[in-house]
């Protein structure tokens, strides 16, 4: 080892607290960060992994304009056909009018958005199914499930009470019908059907006098990353000249609800980094303290013939001992807090629980920054030590 290297580590070594102190500082800005990458991109994640269960799949297929009218058994047939799809599933989307009795009070509830869904194929593409927290998922032609928020607004009605909604057709003619009640949705983050209800899409069909439309197809997949090649794959066998299909992924149908959230989470980051920047002043604060008491140490070697950039290094290879354990310990730190996270499926106060996925390249790129920030703040007190004399230098006891 380079004996400069050496000095500088007995410097730093012999003073353990200050060692220990500058060290926790670039640790802790390293945990600050990765907590904030836990917290708000599993936030992210989360809500793309519910917005791929609930509402679009990994793969959307619409139509660009109208409704699709190929037959969606062909369609579906054509999808799982292909290695990457597990299983894909019909959508028909509407608006209702809805009311209840309770307790003999007339309750109504309008622009309810109404999902109709096909029983046989949607809990194979979709995990909707598992929102409903009381009862079942729809079973039989006029059963309906209510989302959370349209229950509450109808009063509480319970599973087994029937509701009435009144939709318009496509010929402008209102239609009324009756359902009951089979099922309550309960979504954490509200991403599901929450604010809507769930009936099923031949129902739906009849009611809107569309009797083999479709409004969407969701595809879900069992190898996300190959979402393009189907997306592809469709588009080329049903060219958009025939039906208009309009194929997107998930980063694409839901870019209305992301894009946002990207903005947020790159702003929260920014923050972390300028925090991490502020452990630099502890680094830099540390080190002055070491010139200061290393002052008669800094004028003996320059008697004995070091030259200026050789304490320069000194202090420069005390800067990077406490880059290198504040990273280390930042990093078990930071993976300690997102193996809980991740184990524990974290949540805050009920909200959805975090996608958390280990980013490695992440971590990486915050310790190295870590490091070389812990190396710049050692460079204005290594540069006041070799404005040291020797002959004052050695005058200090």
């Amino acid at each position: 080892m380079d004996y400069r290297a050496q000095i500088g580590i007995r410097f730093i070594t012999r003073r353990k607290g200050s060692l220990i102190a500058a060290s926790l500082a670039v640790a802790i800005a390293i945990l600050v960060v990765q907590v904030n990458s836990v917290i708000f991109q599993g936030l992210y994640n989360a809500i793309v992994r519910d917005q791929i269960n609930y509402r679009y799949g990994h793969v959307y297929i619409t139509r660009n304009e109208d409704y699709i009218t190929k037959s969606d058994f062909m369609l579906i047939n054509w999808l799982e056909r292909i290695p990457w799809v597990q299983a894909a599933a019909p959508r028909l989307d509407s608006v209702a009018q809805i009311n209840s009795t309770v307790n003999g009070q007339l309750i109504h509830d309008y622009n309810v958005q109404v999902t109709g869904i096909d029983p046989n194929y949607d809990e194979r593409a979709s995990t909707l199914y598992q929102t409903v927290g009381s009862g079942q998922y729809v079973s039989f032609r006029n059963s309906i499930v209510l989302g959370a928020m349209v229950d509450r607004d109808l009063g509480y009605p319970q599973v087994g009470d029937s509701v009435k909604l009144k939709f318009i057709d496509q010929f402008g003619n209102n239609v009324l019908r009756r359902f009951t009640i089979v099922g309550i949705t309960q979504t954490a983050g509200s991403q599901g059907v929450d604010s809507g209800v769930i009936i099923d899409i031949d129902t739906l069909r009849e009611i809107l006098n569309r009797p083999h439309e479709t409004g969407s197809i969701l595809v879900r997949l069992n190898d996300p990353t190959k979402a393009d090649d189907v997306k592809q794959l469709f588009l080329s066998a049903f060219p958009s000249n025939d039906d208009k299909f309009k194929a997107q992924t998930i980063e694409e149908s839901a870019e209305t609800t992301l894009s946002g959230f990207r903005s947020g989470i790159a702003l929260i980051n920014l923050v972390g980094y300028f925090g991490m920047m502020s452990s630099a002043f502890a680094v830099v604060t540390i080190q002055m303290m070491q010139v200061s008491s290393k002052t008669r140490d800094i004028g003996v070697m320059r008697a004995i013939g070091a030259k200026r950039k050789d304490v320069l290094l000194v202090f420069i290879f005390q800067g990077m001992v406490i880059g290198a354990i504040g990273a280390g310990l930042g990093t078990v730190m930071g993976v300690g807090y997102t193996e809980y996270a991740k184990e524990t499926h974290m949540t805050f106060q009920g909200s959805l629980a975090l996608e958390v996925q280990y980013n490695w390249m992440g971590i990486i790129q915050t310790d190295i920054m870590a490091f070389i920030l812990a190396i710049i703040a050692s460079i204005y007190p290594a540069f006041k030590a070799t404005k040291l004399e020797p002959v004052e230098a050695m005058r200090f006891a």
